[in-house]
């Protein structure tokens, strides 16, 4: 296996050219929108609400969208909402060509687009990794990068032609005509929705379980930090780069789109490094290396305006940016199980972008009030105060053990039929651990907690007998019959290796009691 094997797969290698072409124009949009908006009202404040619009809609978005992947048909839910871009980004060029618009109309437009974005992020990255084996999927992450990257490196050079050439509205013209290739791949994909074995999920119940999940995930917990100390100040540049490019480095619109594809550049020559890089180092020190690099060039950007030294910098930049990415993206896929992967790549969507988002709208503020340079000089000063944090909250190599199925659990014995909606559901498992163990069973049964609350438990507690202190009951609470059968699904070979450790304790050739309990509506009066 290569950094390319995945793109042996017919289908993986359609939706990856598509999304690559889809991507060349949405850089294009960015590219144009960026320098019509420095036009329209050239406030630092107003250039970085572009770049908020955008991402916006991914923070607040994405966890929904992320549960609609996981429990509706992802391609029909990725097919129309491309369809919906396609007529938002050619009103917006009508708009355009027709006459002067407002800064709110492109502002809206642009809103529109990220809304897109946020509905089909979830679903199209969990489809990509779907098409290939697990392990593949490092190489599958990369790709996706690489093909973003590329695009990139294009999509910028090529709009700021098109603005210099012919204005904004062919730079939005071409990212309407750029949806066809992944409309038509996406119509002929013959994606077919997994099987359930039980009632599918509502939307609200699996909103809650994949945000559950994610809570009671260290490994998420710790990519979630990680995104955020690293996306948060790494977004000053992203917010502010045709000011940069514009008043820093006195360049025009065909120079901004170098800019930018130099970003791009760096990215994709460095992707290529990455599987031998992975190899190497561990996923902490990807994060330590890339974060030092990123810093030091906005330290060099802030401090010359040599246009050279822009683009040196920007190619740098680009190196640690897809360094970062690659890394947060594998260790949110690679270390979900598939039930919930949707949800939980939602949920570092929603923080990622999010912090792209909120750093853009707040980066503008900062550069209105002491200037671009020192804006961009706190940018790495706050990365580098992030840095603090990576001792207690590092990416580590997911094992297989993480993501495999595989339950053992007896059916629950039922003497009368039940509702899935019927709930909630109280679990107790009566255990006989002797006293000389009580210590070490107290400490082992701390993970399998964690085991109950990802999978669905509601609330969960271990209890001890007043009366014969080798009893113990664990009590879990399942909000629903339906969820608790969907959660004698969800134990993977990790959470049956941690439960069996607990379980090792208890004496007697019997297993321990497990018992399951409905709660009863209270009488009517």
């Amino acid at each position: 296996m290569n950094a390319w094997s995945p793109l042996a797969r017919p289908m993986f290698r359609a939706l990856w050219i598509a999304a690559m072409v889809s991507n060349v124009g949405t850089w294009i949009h960015d590219v144009g929108a960026g320098w019509l908006m420095t036009e329209l009202s050239p406030s630092p404040w107003m250039v970085s609400l572009v770049q908020a619009a955008t991402t916006l809609p991914l923070l607040l978005l994405s966890v929904p969208a992320g549960a609609l992947a996981d429990v509706i048909d992802r391609r029909r839910l990725m097919l129309w909402t491309n369809l919906g871009m396609m007529l938002c980004a050619a009103g917006l060029a009508a708009a355009v060509w027709s006459g002067p618009i407002s800064p709110f109309v492109l502002l809206a437009a642009t809103l529109g687009l990220g809304i897109g974005a946020a509905l089909i992020n979830p679903a199209f990255q969990t489809s990509m990794v779907d098409l290939v084996p697990r392990e593949e999927l490092p190489a599958a992450a990369a790709l996706n990068s690489v093909s973003l990257n590329l695009s990139r490196a294009v999509g910028p050079a090529l709009g700021g032609l098109l603005v210099a050439a012919a204005g904004p509205w062919a730079a939005f013209a071409l990212n309407a005509a750029s949806f066809i290739l992944i409309l038509a791949t996406l119509w002929a994909w013959p994606y077919r929705q997994p099987p359930r074995a039980i009632a599918g999920e509502r939307f609200v119940g699996a909103v809650k379980a994949g945000l559950r999940y994610v809570r009671h995930s260290p490994p998420m917990i710790a990519v979630l930090v990680r995104t955020i100390s690293f996306v948060l100040p790494a977004s000053v540049l992203w917010a502010l780069m045709p000011l940069l490019a514009r008043e820093h480095l006195s360049l025009g619109a065909g120079g901004y789109g170098v800019l930018f594809s130099c970003l791009g550049a760096g990215a994709v020559a460095t992707t290529a490094l990455l599987p031998f890089l992975r190899r190497r180092l561990t996923p902490g020190q990807h994060v330590l290396a890339a974060s030092i690099l990123y810093t030091s060039m906005l330290a060099v950007l802030s401090l010359r305006r040599e246009p050279w030294v822009g683009f040196a910098a920007m190619v740098f930049c680009g190196s640690a940016w897809v360094t970062m990415v690659v890394n947060l993206n594998v260790a949110a896929q690679s270390g979900t199980p598939v039930w919930v992967r949707g949800r939980a790549l939602s949920c570092y969507l929603a923080l990622f972008f999010g912090s792209m988002a909120l750093g853009s709208a707040f980066w503008g503020a900062v550069a209105q009030r002491v200037g671009l340079a020192d804006a961009f000089l706190a940018a790495a000063g706050l990365m580098l105060l992030g840095l603090l944090s990576l001792t207690r909250y590092s990416l580590t190599h997911a094992s297989g053990e993480e993501t495999a199925m595989e339950s053992d659990w007896e059916d629950p014995a039922v003497s009368r039929p039940i509702s899935p909606h019927d709930g909630p559901v109280v679990v107790t498992i009566e255990y006989r651990i002797a006293e000389q163990d009580a210590d070490a069973f107290k400490a082992a049964m701390e993970p399998v907690s964690q085991t109950r609350y990802r999978d669905g438990a509601i609330s969960w507690v271990l209890s001890r007998c007043t009366e014969n202190p080798e009893r113990w009951l664990e009590v879990f609470i399942v909000e629903s019959w339906a969820e608790h059968l969907r959660q004698h699904q969800r134990v993977t070979v990790a959470d049956k290796r941690v439960q069996a450790a607990a379980r090792a304790f208890h004496r007697g050739d019997a297993r321990p009691k497990v018992s399951h309990f409905i709660a009863e509506p209270p009488p009517q009066r």
